[in-house]
This record gives structure tokens, sequence and C-alpha cells, in this order.
């Protein structure tokens, strides 16, 4: 059995799309096995008609984009190894297919010592080098089965048939799409499944399909402003940890407001979270329905939040999570190197604000604190129901150095039972 396995560069957080649980569903309650993968946002890159092979036909009414995705699975639990993995791509329409699916880097033209195709050359001028590595072979990594080819649906296998292989936590796969002229996104659908061997072998699966949009390359990228909710979240105190529980507070971070988005009803294809080490900024999509979808992403925040922390090994001893949360709303752009408009601004002046942080002192047993300009909160949360109106307090952010002046109103939560 391989001792020592090559690690693969983790996805970025940027990188990811979301954080997916696969469970066992033959077992139940605590004794249910649970293993986490992180599901890399799909790369699309264009192919021009010198870049495809031979066999493939020419159309002016279809098009050819390479696809590159990437898997990272958490250790495994103890006692288990990973005996297979299988990764599905479902692009549920008939009109797009998978024309070429690789089994790996060889096999498209990116080869240990040079580039032997123009489709790898195209490939290794779009893709960061780290994720065409996770397509290279390896001693410890089984050669992956390929299905699906001329479909929707299609997928890779990884299963080493002599049991002496411990299978990588890394993963990069790429195939050839095959879509209409005229496509300017493509949607779909991730699943994985992954075998565990130990003391019994165990199966864990997604419970549900992880749903993704990417923008077609070469069409247009949106960027024409509109009038967007704004979102901007800082974890209390994280400079205080050394650099492990420091990382799983990122980790468990971006997954507390994935599951908020996800509450107000924003999938993880429809935003870009811009990440700031101890903190993230997040634009949601135009045309929520905010008397909706506010309530809920404060709920789906703070419900996530809570989990966390009563699961937390010792809260008390410095495991417990803290946030500051700030939202605003505006008109916005996208520009070369983020977002512009007052509002993207203005969630940060009020996330910093003097008034936010001393409410994180005032209520050290609040789990978070939130801060909302006027315009919000009378549009939108003054006549809803949860959070409470009443228990907002008004506030006046005044930063001279800046020339911000802003008046707004914080909510303090109630301290969890």
């Amino acid at each position: 059995m391989t001792a020592d396995l090559h690690q693969d560069e983790l996805l970025r957080t940027d990188e990811v799309l979301t954080d997916a649980q696969l469970t066992d569903s033959r077992s139940r309650g605590d004794e249910r096995l649970r293993v986490g993968v992180r599901i890399g946002r799909p790369l699309l890159y264009p192919v021009e008609a010198g870049d495809l092979p031979p066999a493939l036909p020419r159309s002016s009414t279809t098009r050819y984009v390479g696809a590159l995705f990437a898997f990272d699975l958490d250790p495994a639990p103890a006692g288990y190894r990973y005996a297979a993995a299988r990764f599905t791509v479902d692009l549920g329409a008939a009109d797009v297919t998978a024309v070429v699916v690789h089994t790996g880097a060889e096999q498209l033209g990116v080869l240990a010592d040079g580039i032997a195709s123009p489709l790898g050359d195209r490939a290794s001028r779009a893709a960061p080098a780290s994720l065409l590595d996770r397509l290279r072979s390896r001693e410890d990594r089984p050669p992956a089965w390929t299905t699906g080819v001329r479909s929707a649906r299609f997928g890779w296998r990884y299963h080493d048939r002599r049991g002496a292989t411990l299978l990588p936590r890394t993963y990069g796969v790429h195939a050839l799409l095959e879509t209409p002229a005229a496509l300017g996104e493509l949607s779909g659908a991730f699943e994985a499944e992954l075998d565990l061997t130990g003391r019994v072998r165990r199966a864990v699966s997604t419970t549900e399909r992880i749903p993704f949009t990417a923008r077609m390359p070469g069409t247009a990228t949106g960027k024409s402003a509109a009038v967007r909710l704004c979102m901007a979240a800082d974890i209390v105190g994280y400079s205080d940890h050394g650099p492990e529980p420091a990382a799983r507070l990122q980790h468990d971070l971006v997954r507390i407001l994935q599951e908020g988005r996800s509450a107000a009803g924003v999938t993880p294809g429809q935003v870009t979270p811009q990440p700031q080490g101890d903190g993230q900024f997040t634009v949601l999509p135009v045309g929520l329905d905010e008397a909706a979808a506010v309530p809920r992403l404060i709920q789906g925040i703070a419900g996530a939040l809570a989990a966390r922390n009563a699961a937390a090994a010792a809260p008390a001893a410095g495991d417990r999570m803290r946030l500051r949360l700030a939202l605003h709303r505006g008109l916005v752009r996208e520009a070369d190197n983020g977002w512009v408009g007052r509002a993207a601004t203005a969630v940060h002046r009020l996330l910093d604000s003097a008034p936010l942080r001393a409410a994180v002192i005032e209520h050290p047993a609040a789990d978070y604190v939130l801060g909302v300009p006027d315009v919000l909160f009378a549009d939108v949360l003054s006549s809803g129901d949860d959070p409470p109106p009443a228990a907002f307090r008004p506030v006046t952010v005044d930063i001279p150095a800046k020339g911000f002046l802003e008046r707004g109103w914080i909510f303090v939560p109630e301290p969890a039972a």
C-alpha cells in the first residue's frame, strides 16, 4: 500500500463552487458516515477549428469549448480509506454533448516534457498549471474510466482493481463539449460518489445534485450596472488564532455564508464571492425578491453559524466563531478587478464601522451582529417579523477621513439557548 500520496495544490476559496456533504444512506443518526467534497467552478475556454481532432465536424451552427472540472476530497474518516471515486457532469440538454471525455493529460496532449496537440496547447494557455497538473498520470493515482461520450451526461471513475493504491484527495478532469453557436451560458449539475473501505465497505454519495452555471467564453461579461444587494462578512478575533484554527475558520466561513445564500434562493453558480482571508464580499444576483430573500439570508447564516458553534469541540476554549455582517444595496457594476459603485464601498464602511465593532464587544454572547443602511431597513426589514424590527437600533456611521456619513441600523440577536 502506498503510504505517501502526492498532494496537488488544493482549490483556492475563490475557485470553489460549493462544499458538498456526501453521506451513506444505509446508516442512521450519529453513525451515518459523512465525507466532504469541494467542487471547483467549471473552467471553460474557447477551442478553434484548428485545435479540434480531425474526425470532429465543423459547422457554423455549433461551437466547441474545452471544459476543466476539479474536485477536492476531505481526508477519509478514521478507519477508512478511499477505494473508488466517481464524478459525473449532467448538462441536461440534448443540444450540448461531450464529444470527447479525456482520461488524463496525456490523452489531451499535455505531456511531462511538452505539449503534443493543438488542443493541449489551447488548454495549457487557458488553465492554471495547478489545475492541469491534476490530470497527469501518477503512480498513486489509478487511471480513469470514462463514460458518456456523445451525450450530455458524462463522467469519470477512479478505481484500483488491485486494491493496493490509496486514492488521492485531489482530481481534475477534462472534456471537449459541442454546443450551439448562440449559447451564452452553460448550465448543469455535478454528482459525486465515493467508495470507502475499512472494517466494512461503505459507499457515500451526494444527497442532491449540485447545480452550476458558467459563462461561455467570448460571450458578454455582464458588466453593465444594475441595482444589487451586497454582503460583507468578517470573523471576529481572527488574528488571535494560529494557522490551523484560522484555516478551519476560513473553511467554515465559506460554508456558512454559502448556506445562508442557499436559504435565500441563491445558487452557487449565481455569485462569485471575493475571499478576503478573515472575510468575504459577495454581490448577489439581479432581480432578488428582497422582502423574502433578505430575511432568509440572515436566518440561514444565523442557523448555520449556531449549528457550527454547537458542534464545535470546545467553544469556550476559543473554537467558537463570531461574525460581523453588513448588507447594502445600490447601483454597482463589475469592473476588471472587482465591483465598483457606492454600495460596494458602503457595505465595507458599515462592516468596519465603530458602532458595529462596539456592538460585538457589548454583546459577547451573540454569535453575530448585523449592520444595514437606512434604505434597506426602511424598504425591507422594518415591515418583516424575523428579524424583529423592534430589535434593530439606529446608528450613525461617520468616517470623516473617508468622506462617509450614513444613517444605519444594527441588529444583535438574542443569545442561542
